[in-house]
């Protein structure tokens, strides 16, 4: 029987955990939403409350524990970044979930391979579909967020390394920052919404001001300490540590929401901030020492 398979009780022991884990969490979800969002975690609660009955009877004398950190870092997730990364964020913990079910589906006797193969089923096909169902309209703009994000971070950073090239007062970067930040903010914001009107479902206006703002927003961030410090190398690396935290928020919170692999993007970026910055100081370097500027 069952119990006679070491690997399968494993399984179904952790399966156990997971599933009275999940039932907790979405009951205390749906206490906290209000219409149709209460009646999706209600409907997963009750799918998962099957799912954990299911693994009990494979391991009838198992009391199956929870993960309270994994509850308590879904709900912090969701008051401070939004109940859809929250979910896009427990859903990766599921995908695990989904690869062990898999790998143990040889195990499974006949006897309850029916139903084993429904929880399988459940768990790869409603994630996608629930978490629609309560997506925030907010999310729909996160792309257009993280193009502002990701543009401001690489042009303004170099902006910065180029003028540090060329001038020896951190202010005079500082303010051709913010400068080229505000024009550029306009420019990306109009682009965004000649992109947005064509085909984007949501509003185009909308997409522009996420743009527009988070762009400008970073530039003012990354200007910062030029302002704060006449030391070219306090105020340049300063600036790059600011980068690389608003890179690595941006980074992750874009991969949970979008389901996405997080670190290829994360250093990729990375490389191409750091690669600019180093390319654009030699450059004003260059230009500093061919024109004889010394302001």
């Amino acid at each position: 029987m069952v119990q006679a398979d070491p690997a399968l009780i494993a399984v179904a022991k952790e399966g156990a955990d997971d599933e009275l884990t999940d039932y907790t969490l979405y009951t205390r979800l749906s206490a906290t939403q209000d219409g149709p969002s209460a009646k999706v975690f209600e409907d997963l609660a009750a799918m998962e409350k099957r799912h954990l009955e299911f693994w009990q009877r494979m391991v009838p004398d198992y009391t199956p524990r929870l993960k309270g950190s994994l509850i308590s870092r879904v709900l912090f997730f969701k008051r401070i970044l939004g109940l859809t990364f929250a979910i896009r964020y427990l859903e990766r913990h599921e995908s695990d979930s989904i690869r062990r079910y898999k790998a143990a589906a040889h195990l499974v006797p006949p006897e309850d391979k029916a139903a084993f193969d429904e929880v399988l089923a459940d768990e790869e096909e409603h994630e996608n579909e629930f978490a629609s169902r309560i997506e925030s309209s907010t999310v729909r703009y996160i792309s257009f967020v993280v193009l502002g994000l990701a543009d401001a971070l690489v042009e303004i950073t170099g902006i910065h390394a180029g003028s540090l090239g060329i001038y020896n007062k951190t202010e005079i970067a500082g303010l051709a920052g913010i400068i080229a930040g505000g024009a550029a903010s306009l420019a990306m914001a109009s682009a965004a919404y000649a992109q947005a009107k064509a085909g984007f479902k949501g509003s185009a206006g909308r997409s522009a001001v996420y743009t527009g703002v988070s762009y400008f927003i970073t530039a003012i961030i990354l200007a910062t300490p030029y302002f704060l410090t006449g030391s070219q190398i306090d105020a340049i690396s300063i600036s790059l540590t600011l980068a690389v935290v608003i890179v690595t928020f941006a980074s992750y919170y874009s991969s949970i929401i979008s389901m996405k692999p997080f670190l290829r993007d994360y250093l990729e970026l990375l490389a191409i901030l750091f690669s600019v910055t180093v390319a654009l100081y030699l450059f004003g370097t260059f230009i500093r020492i061919e024109t004889g500027v010394t302001i």
